[in-house]
């Protein structure tokens, strides 16, 4: 921890996020600017920890006066293993994006990657309804868990999962228990499209560095909506290729947003408000890349 932030853990509260590798994330730009704005003391850094000193680094919050820590690929699932106790929709997802200290100096672990999906979804998608909708998700990691628990819950009617280990899928599939969710080949990606009025793409594929997704939308029906949570780079071409059929093409930009909100709150004692000012910073961030 630099002198700066031993300075800022004295004056005020700290926090962070935790990742391997950690640079491309934009978090410790959006909590820093809300801390900011709100007027308060404290700082937000990013802590690029390897998987084998996950459990170290996390036991290390306490005595380096930490409040908490969000976790990003690749720690969300073993994060959920090691905190002391977990809220039971981080339990059900089996993955936490934010770990909170509590006042016993023990460790708490959330999930706010499902409501922060949701909220994006429909303030992107108005139209779009969750209740009965067919979906199919890409992915079978800790924010596919996030993103299909969230559609269960707002009542959807069908949800493929389709990941390039279709194992992985199966055991998605196995762990929710609910005869909605169907295991996919990923060879079938795109002939399932037909069925579907939902893509989300929680892959790496297409972010910067990536192989890219390989996808036709030619089946989609029109009004059916695309979302990628890739935001590196923000128009990938799953989105470009949403928009050029004319469907409703959704980044994974405003997720990151939603789900920072209650974690904050839980670091920091404010709700921040979510405003154009917020995206218009990361914006300008993404088009520095």
């Amino acid at each position: 921890m630099s002198i700066g932030s031993q300075n800022a853990a004295a004056a005020g509260k700290l926090a962070g996020v935790m990742g391997w590798p950690i640079g491309h994330s934009l978090s410790p730009l959006l909590h820093r600017y809300w801390l900011n704005q709100l007027n308060i003391k404290g700082d937000y850094i990013p802590l690029m920890i390897r998987p084998q000193h996950l459990e170290a680094a996390l036991r290390s919050l306490v005595p380096m006066g930490f409040s908490g820590v969000n976790v990003t690929v690749p720690h969300k699932e073993m994060t959920a293993k090691l905190v002391d106790r977990l809220d039971p929709l981080a339990r059900r997802i089996g993955a936490v994006n934010t770990v909170i200290v509590d006042h016993n100096g023990r460790l708490f672990g959330r999930n706010t990657d499902a409501g922060g999906f949701l909220a994006h979804l429909q303030q992107s998608a108005p139209q779009w309804r969750a209740k009965n909708a067919h979906s199919l998700v890409l992915g079978a990691g800790g924010a596919a868990k996030a993103v299909v628990v969230a559609l269960l819950d707002a009542g959807a009617a069908q949800i493929y999962i389709a990941n390039r280990t279709q194992e992985r899928a199966q055991s998605l599939v196995a762990a929710l228990d609910d005869k909605r969710v169907v295991a996919a080949g990923w060879q079938d990606r795109t002939a399932l499209l037909k069925d579907v009025d939902l893509l989300v793409n929680s892959t790496s594929l297409g972010m910067v560095g990536q192989a890219p997704l390989d996808i036709s939308l030619s089946l989609m029906p029109s009004g059916s909506v695309v979302y990628d949570l890739v935001y590196r780079p923000l128009q990938t071409e799953l989105l470009k290729k949403a928009k050029a059929r004319d469907l409703v093409a959704v980044d994974g930009l405003g997720m990151l947003i939603h789900q920072a909100v209650p974690a904050f709150d839980a670091f920091f004692g404010q709700k921040p408000s979510v405003d154009a000012q917020v995206q218009d910073l990361l914006l300008k961030a993404l088009d520095g890349d």
